[in-house]
């Protein structure tokens, strides 16, 4: 990782989860090092890179979904 996300982060923006999540997918860094670097819980970690995986998924399709019917999608997979 490099100093400047290791630089006491204190708010994770998106921007900043993006970076992260690009490094774990890439190996250049694990969960359990960013857990150990960050202080963050490996769980929340683990649902920013599956969040990531399902955008990049969605994003890949010939015809995307919207952001709704991802959301109600979900919703009736948990139901």
């Amino acid at each position: 990782m490099s100093t400047t996300m290791e630089d006491d982060i204190k708010r994770w923006t998106a921007k900043r989860k993006v970076a992260l999540v690009m490094h774990i997918i890439q190996g250049k860094t694990s969960i359990s090092e960013a857990v150990w670097s960050f202080d963050i819980a490996s769980a929340e970690i683990g649902e920013w890179v599956d969040e990531a995986k399902r955008g990049m998924g969605n994003a890949l399709r010939a015809k995307p979904l919207d952001i709704w019917g991802q959301y109600e999608r979900q919703l009736k997979e948990l139901q």
